[in-house]
């Protein structure tokens, strides 16, 4: 049986990931408030994207993870983002013609 490693994360790690979570809270805030036309969604997602995977590599431990398990979780985020994207080209085409 493999036996389970301590991967302890220092204080000055996950304070920089804080402070870089916090930066990119305030550039969502601040984006909010530029027009981007049709790319808003797509540049709020982005930004979201973002801290969602600094979130999981560092608070979650993904990082420390064997192989399979990032595997397991890029399998998910790619079905998220088919779906997203399905979805958009569902409103896009909609938009299109009129209904």
């Amino acid at each position: 049986m493999e036996e389970h490693k301590s991967h302890i994360i220092d204080y000055l790690t996950q304070i920089k990931v804080w402070v870089a979570l916090v930066i990119f809270t305030l550039i969502t805030v601040a984006t909010a408030e530029v027009d981007f036309a049709m790319l808003t969604v797509a540049v709020a997602l982005t930004i979201a994207s973002v801290k969602s995977i600094l979130v999981l590599l560092y608070f979650m431990h993904l990082k420390f993870e064997s192989r399979i398990l990032n595997l397991f979780v890029i399998v998910v985020m790619l079905v998220f983002l088919a779906m997203i994207v399905f979805t958009f080209f569902d409103y896009i085409f909609r938009l299109s013609h009129g209904s």
